[in-house]
């Protein structure tokens, strides 16, 4: 069996049900309480402020401090058990935030890891994901426009750990001081944040919206200075005002990031390859640059940007006719990225189903998509790695009369690839990666204090092609042009969002038959009946030169209060293509959920909050046939010691399927059911265990799955934390495709025969993550992950008739199979005779048996040198290895992973930040 469960990436699928806080939308219009305002004083007069912690400036004693808090958790609505007082003060190029945490127990109750910046934004002592860090720390966030929507996110722990976020995109780092001190009534700190960091009106008398929050890791106490109920929405809404600034013109900002690198790779080179050898080295040089174009517009350029700091992706097994999804980690694209958010696409509890994106950022950038071509081709060749990057730029911000804006432009390079198709032939060239622009633009409008929102959005994609062998594989030009909304009501209790995207491709005839037969669409399918999807022509066109498509997802919610409800619709009409630009898995489904549960949050005897939810999904292809079904029920809830309990169970019955047979004619997939618990422990402690069982069984299948996942996460020093998650996978399929193959006899499915297998995939994976902060500008952290991956292929099959489970086994249920075994110079292969002495030809195919087996990691020391500079150290270690067979030992492929051959890269990368 197969079930898909992630994030809302594209085609994974989102199990996604956070009672306690991803429920609730970001906003409101009105509280249950009063808004709170509080007024700055101007440090006109009265000196500067040494951002040292202290507190020891006049200017300070003569503020009026916020003292009253009220807590959030964990006794909602009582007064804060321990004092703070928090004073702002400005002067004409930045806001200075002075705070005194007051702790009964002095310096003894204080709680304060020691990490990098930005780890511990998720350390709400709400027992988060099990391995997240809790802090006491202080909170302050700003709404510069003060138009309830805006959240601009600044914090800082007793150890001086600074985090940053702007409307919950984590990469936003302005330039901006903070220290704190630790004494025996508790912890000081003191923030200066300029205004060339923020974006805010040109009134020369401001009022922004501001919240502050404490957290006292010890109590699991969270305190609010404008207070909102746990079962409101929350966010910008809710915040209280800050008056009293008077802010004189600034001065254009411009930043400037240049960096150097430099590169060693070390790898082991095939006897004879002219174009490797064991080590390779180069240097290189870009850079970044931020200006403000306006006092909201901000545009960032970069010119040849290195991403070699990154974190490598995880290993994975593949089995689908589907890429994989990887998350962006590139600086330059997730650093603004939510300014392109698109659609709004929430579920309580979905799965195998996709959100309707605009744009997918590491298509940009992206290995060559011709390297394939070359390397099946070519005895040696010198293949680009990824496609050169010669320039990009984003402008994003928030105007004044309320319009989000993101524009982005990037210009790829034209790569090409050298080869040799034999000993001693002649070098030979081969453009891999054509000269292409790539455009985003999106625009959003906000009205009625951000609760309704209204937005567009477009992507363009040209490439210049130059022969006919990239003009036969690449499509020309891309666009896709869309809509999208999202109304709250009644307290923002009530949300309707929604979306629509429309696309148009073009290219050759040779590329657009492909693309019309590629695993996204499946046109050639010989029993499709739909022509048409209302809009555009649905038939198998092998001569077009254009496909167009669209795009429809809209949902009606509930999402706070105790009641909470959701019904959704999510369709892709079979021509609908955005791959060029964006992350497409598949098409041709009209996908629809609705669930309805329920919320606790006042604590009981036992339990500190529950949650549940029953509910439904299914899917109609545009023929009308249900191609999916699922019935589901959630519960979760956190104990009185802050352990937490996760569960679901699903029902999937046996449905059709026009996707099984890769193009070939509709069959039946058999259902399963699918059970899921987690047990995580109070986040808070030196060691934090999270333990995942996930169990299922067929449906008209004599199949089983079993998901292990313990994890660990271990806290021997402030400064330093370990993260151990293993994953063991053990999963059956009587449906494993393996080819197809032409056989006028098999007239039942139109010509050919669809051969699947039952398979047992066994998968073990162990990341490893090591952070060890030597003081918060200097951090190491160490990832690694050994995976091994094993697939046993047996009774090899094919499907009776079509719409049907049924499956006819080979030299069983009809024919005869025979395996030839593996010889030094070929591989083990099948013979099979479909009908014995039937007139059906007999066909051959190669054992597909596997067992893959990697170990990846990388280390990165990253010093901070001086505010918004940077020098990075990394190593990055990758080996990879393959056997024939289908047996999981893992004792033997442990050992066989240290010998196989590791490729070693070692960079250093310094960048310097000029700014005014």
């Amino acid at each position: 069996m197969s079930i898909r469960f992630a994030r809302t990436a594209p085609f994974l699928a989102l199990v996604a049900f956070a009672a306690t806080g991803t429920l609730r939308a970001q906003v409101a219009q009105t509280s249950s309480t009063s808004l709170p305002v509080a007024t700055a004083s101007s440090l006109t007069g009265s000196g500067t402020i040494v951002v040292d912690g202290k507190l020891d400036e006049a200017a300070w004693a003569r503020a009026t401090p916020i003292t009253d808090f009220r807590q959030q958790q964990p006794h909602e609505g009582a007064a804060a058990s321990q004092r703070t007082e928090v004073r702002v003060l400005y002067d004409e190029r930045a806001l200075y935030i002075g705070a005194r945490m007051f702790d009964s127990l002095g310096s003894r109750g204080i709680i304060a890891p020691v990490s990098r910046r930005d780890q511990l934004l998720d350390s709400n002592g709400n027992n988060g994901s099990f391995n997240s860090l809790t802090t006491d720390k202080l909170v302050v966030i700003l709404d510069p426009y003060h138009n309830k929507i805006d959240e601009a996110w600044f914090e800082v722990n007793p150890a001086g750990v600074r985090g940053d976020q702007f409307n919950g995109d984590p990469s936003w780092d302005p330039i901006w001081e903070a220290a704190t001190r630790v004494d025996s009534a508790g912890w000081t700190a003191e923030m200066r944040i300029p205004y060339s960091q923020l974006r805010f009106s040109r009134d020369s008398l401001q009022a922004w919206g501001m919240q502050i929050l404490r957290y006292t890791d010890r109590l699991h106490e969270q305190d609010m200075w404008s207070f909102r109920k746990l079962s409101e929405a929350g966010g910008a809404a809710y915040y209280g005002t800050l008056t009293g600034l008077t802010i004189g013109r600034q001065p254009r900002q411009l930043e400037l990031l240049p960096y150097v690198e430099s590169r060693e790779q070390f790898k082991y080179a095939q006897p004879g390859d002219p174009y490797h050898s064991n080590s390779y080295g180069r240097m290189n040089a870009g850079a970044d640059m931020k200006y403000l174009l306006t006092p909201s517009l901000a545009l960032d350029a970069t010119i040849n940007p290195d991403f070699g700091q990154v974190e490598v992706d995880p290993a994975t097994i593949n089995l689908s006719a589907y890429e994989t999804y990887y998350q962006e980690k590139r600086p330059f694209f997730v650093a603004g990225s939510n300014a392109f958010d698109f659609g709004n696409f929430n579920c309580f509890f979905c799965s195998n189903t996709s959100s309707l994106d605009l744009y997918y950022s590491r298509r940009i950038g992206r290995p060559p998509q011709l390297n394939g071509y070359v390397r099946d081709i070519a005895n040696f060749a010198d293949t680009p790695d990824n496609t050169t990057i010669l320039g990009a730029g984003k402008v994003t911000g928030r105007t004044g009369n309320g319009f989000t804006v993101g524009l982005l432009d990037a210009v790829t390079g034209r790569e090409s690839a050298r080869y040799l198709t034999a000993a001693g032939a002649p070098e030979q060239t081969q453009e891999v990666e054509p000269l292409t622009n790539y455009f985003v633009g999106r625009i959003k409008k906000d009205l009625n204090q951000g609760a309704t929102t209204i937005g567009t959005g477009f992507t363009s994609t040209i490439r210049q092609l130059g022969d006919t062998i990239v003009s036969d594989r690449l499509r020309s030009h891309a666009e896709e042009a869309g809509l999208d909304w999202n109304h709250r009501w009644a307290q923002r209790q009530y949300s309707w969002i929604g979306s629509t995207m429309f696309s148009d491709v073009a290219g050759s005839t040779a590329v657009m038959s492909a693309t019309q037969q590629s695993s996204a669409h499946y046109f050639q399918r010989p029993d499709r009946r739909n022509t048409t999807d209302g809009l555009f022509d649905t038939r198998y066109r092998p001569n077009s030169n254009s496909l167009q498509g669209y795009g429809f997802y809209t949902r009606v919610a509930k999402d706070n209060g105790f009641w909470l409800w959701e019904t959704t619709q999510n369709w892709r009409s079979p021509g609908y293509e955005t791959n060029d630009i964006s992350f497409l898995g598949r098409t041709d489904y009209k996908w629809m959920n609705a669930n309805i549960g329920s919320n606790w949050q006042t604590p009981g005897s036992w339990y500190r909050d529950i949650a549940w939810l029953v509910g439904a999904q299914q899917q109609f292809n545009y023929d009308g046939d249900r191609t999916d079904a699922q019935a589901q029920v959630y519960y979760e809830n956190m104990f009185l010691n802050y352990w937490k309990v996760r569960s679901f169970a699903i029902y999937h019955p046996t449905v059709l399927d026009d996707r099984l047979t890769r193009g070939g004619p509709v069959v039946m997939r058999t259902g399963y059911k699918f059970g899921m618990l987690e047990v995580s422990s109070d986040a808070r402690r030196r060691a934090v265990a999270d333990f995942t069982v996930q169990v299922g069984r067929g449906v008209n299948s004599n199949t089983h799955a079993l998901i292990l996942q313990p994890a660990l996460a271990l806290k021997p020093a402030t400064n330093v934390f370990i993260s151990l998650a293993p994953t063991f996978n053990a999963d059956e399929n009587a449906a494993q495709y393996v080819k197809k193959v032409a056989d006028p006899t098999s007239t039942s499915f139109y010509g050919n025969r669809y051969v699947f297998a039952f398979i047992k995939t066994r998968t073990l994976s162990l990341d490893t993550r090591v952070n060890w902060t030597f003081n918060p500008n200097l951090t190491l952290q160490v990832y690694a992950q050994p995976f091994i991956s094993s697939g046993a292929y047996s009774a090899f099959r094919e499907f009776a008739r079509p719409r049907t489970y049924h499956k006819l086994i080979y030299g069983q249920d009809i024919g005869t199979i025979a395996r030839t075994p593996a010889t030094p110079t070929t591989s083990a292969e099948y013979t099979v005779d479909p009908d014995g002495a039937g007139p059906a030809a007999p066909f051959t195919f190669a054992d597909p048996d596997f067992t893959f087996r990697s170990l990846i990691g990388n280390a990165v020391l990253r010093w901070e040198y001086r505010p918004g500079s940077t020098m990075f150290f990394v190593w990055t270690q990758s080996r990879t290895g393959f056997d024939p067979n289908g047996n999981f030992n893992f004792g033997a492929q442990n050992r066989a992973i240290f010998r196989d051959r590791p490729t070693n890269v070692f960079q250093v990368k310094v960048n310097y930040w000029i700014g005014r």
